[in-house]
């Protein structure tokens, strides 16, 4: 699928959201929205897994009529599983007087009522999840279409199967947040069975002309994260990073973290983001080093909301269940067992950490904190902003040879206090590679600039690199853009350690001591245009030649006027 298509797709699937959702808070229809293309996805992987399984006995598709048991023939000799894999179709299936639609699956399973338990077990080995065949996109969207009293409940028991029925932990309270009985879908149940089989249905035409694979549906999955952020205000700043930013921060942490102009690396084990959001960051990593090139994926988010459209997210971009775990938890509390290993050897750490966490947030300090080995060598950041305490704790589980990229705000660079003090510690230990400091108003959330920290254990050059992009963008009309050529611009830049006028310096620690480690980037950079230097000998020259001139030329009028009146 083209990118032009896959941004119809978007646009069309937005169209619709924007057009349904009525005075419903867009928050709330983003989940309801999300939540179906899901169940789309779901639904397509699980029947193409299910075709695999059963081989040539999978109904022909275009068999498009729901069977009556006692009018199928019996099939001698076929009593397991396995030995049906290899018989033909059956033959003289009859339509129900109704002809009612069935889909592929509720055929199978009509015909073959003694091997549904062997299959489904089979299924929750696969792809670790099972959907029964009313359950199935393709039969709610049915249901949908011809305004099915039972929709609402079908889709209910749907959510709910998919849940507690799963083989992975993935998969388990994925839909907790979907609240199909709520009132803003309409008072009664009718109403609201009526308000979602118009949503559905309308999906299901949008979606219809399009290609619907995992990179496809994950595209336009991500395009409505985008829009839905658009409409959210700050709010938006809990769940999404904008792809742009996220290109600079993915692009930064797959580079050799000892050598960046040597290239990307080939390979990573592991990657955190610790307030993951939606996942979107994490992806783009991903993205950056192809499916294979990130053996395991991590995220932690608080929100339960978010946490279940990461999960969802993850999946729908093809990630499978078993390449990636996101853990719902407060990060600053470590709410996360695997983070807590008290062994040593069992502790985990990531070879790039990616975090994109609220600004300058509110949280509570304790002694207990103090203690904590995230914070104990360094200090607790103040009450009134955690931007360190979140810094720290990815900080804490970078890999020696790992790189960290965190988007801050600018007051991390010169607040005074205990942040100094956390500050100037990072700067002696060598651990600040790069600050780079982005355009005004790029997120949804906030309007402020923001800063890029590059952070990393054993780095190799011995100063600090200073990027100052702040005047490189494209203005929008709600937000200002970065346009590829200014990323490409910042990663080279970061890349290769380049220097440039007004633009990027590398600052020897001297200087930045001298300046009590304050990074505030006009300290180093500074983007005013000197004037051109004015030679005011010249100037004096060209003005008394000037004034002899007039003279000359007022002697001149002068005389020509006395001999014209004679």
């Amino acid at each position: 699928m083209t990118e032009q298509n896959q941004k119809q797709l978007g646009t069309i699937l937005w169209a619709i959201a924007d057009q349904l959702r009525g005075a419903m808070n867009a928050d709330d229809f983003r989940d309801y929205m999300l939540s179906f293309l899901f169940l789309r996805y779901l639904s397509d992987n699980y029947e193409t897994a299910a075709q695999k399984e059963l081989g040539s006995d999978y109904p022909d598709i275009s068999l498009k009529t729901t069977p009556s048991l006692r009018d199928t023939p019996p099939k001698e000799g076929n009593n397991s599983l396995k030995e049906r894999k290899n018989s033909p179709p059956s033959e003289g299936w009859q339509a129900k007087p109704d002809g009612v639609v069935s889909t592929p699956m509720q055929l199978w399973y009509d015909q073959n009522p003694d091997d549904i338990a062997e299959f489904e077990k089979q299924m929750r080995r696969k792809v670790h999840y099972v959907i029964k065949p009313q359950h199935l996109w393709g039969s709610i969207a049915e249901k949908a279409r011809t305004q099915d009293t039972e929709m609402l409940r079908t889709l209910h028991d749907g959510f709910k199967y998919i849940e507690n029925e799963s083989f992975a932990s993935t998969f388990q309270g994925l839909f907790s947040e979907i609240n199909l009985d709520s009132e803003k879908l309409g008072k009664q149940y009718s109403d609201r069975n009526a308000k979602l089989c118009t949503i559905i249905t309308k999906i299901a035409e949008g979606l219809e002309q399009f290609s619907t694979d995992s990179d496809t549906l994950g595209d336009a999955y991500e395009y409505l994260i985008g829009q839905f952020a658009s409409g959210s205000g700050k709010k938006a700043g809990e769940f999404y990073t904008p792809q742009q930013i996220s290109s600079i921060l993915s692009a930064i942490v797959t580079l050799d973290s000892q050598d960046p102009s040597t290239g990307k690396k080939k390979h990573l084990d592991s990657i955190l983001d610790f307030a993951c959001g939606s996942g979107s960051l994490l992806l783009n990593v991903r993205h950056q080093l192809n499916s294979h090139g990130i053996s395991k994926i991590y995220g932690q988010e608080k929100n339960i909301t978010t946490y279940n459209l990461a999960r969802m997210n993850m999946l729908l971009h093809g990630v499978k269940d078993s390449e990636f775990e996101i853990s719902h938890g407060d990060t600053l509390l470590n709410e996360w067992d695997m983070l807590k290993e008290a062994n040593p050897a069992k502790k985990p750490y990531f070879d790039a950490v990616v975090a994109n966490p609220p600004f300058s947030y509110r949280w509570e300090p304790t002694d207990a904190l103090g203690e904590d080995m995230r914070f104990k060598n360094y200090g607790l950041a103040p009450k009134s902003a955690a931007d360190f305490a979140f810094l720290l704790h990815g900080f804490h589980y970078l890999k020696p040879e790992g790189t960290m990229a965190i988007i801050l705000p600018h007051g991390v660079l010169f607040r005074g206090g205990v942040e100094e003090r956390i500050r100037r510690k990072l700067l002696k230990d060598g651990n600040i590679d790069t600050v780079i400091g982005l355009p005004a108003n790029l997120f949804y959330s906030t309007g402020i600039p923001v800063c890029i920290l590059v952070l990393k254990k054993c780095k190799k050059s011995d100063d600090v690199l200073f990027i100052n992009a702040s005047d490189h963008f494209e203005k929008g009309k709600r937000q200002n853009r970065l346009l590829p050529e200014h990323i490409d611009k910042i990663v080279d830049t970061y890349q290769f350690r380049k220097e440039e006028e007004r633009y990027s310096r590398r600052v020897a620690m001297a200087e930045i001591e001298t300046n009590d480690y304050n990074l505030n980037i006009s300290r180093y950079i500074s983007t005013a245009i000197s004037e051109e230097e004015i030679d005011l000998g010249a100037v004096n020259q060209n003005l008394l030649s000037t004034c002899t001139k007039l003279i000359t030329h007022k002697n001149s009028w002068n005389l020509y006027l006395a001999t014209s009146k004679m």
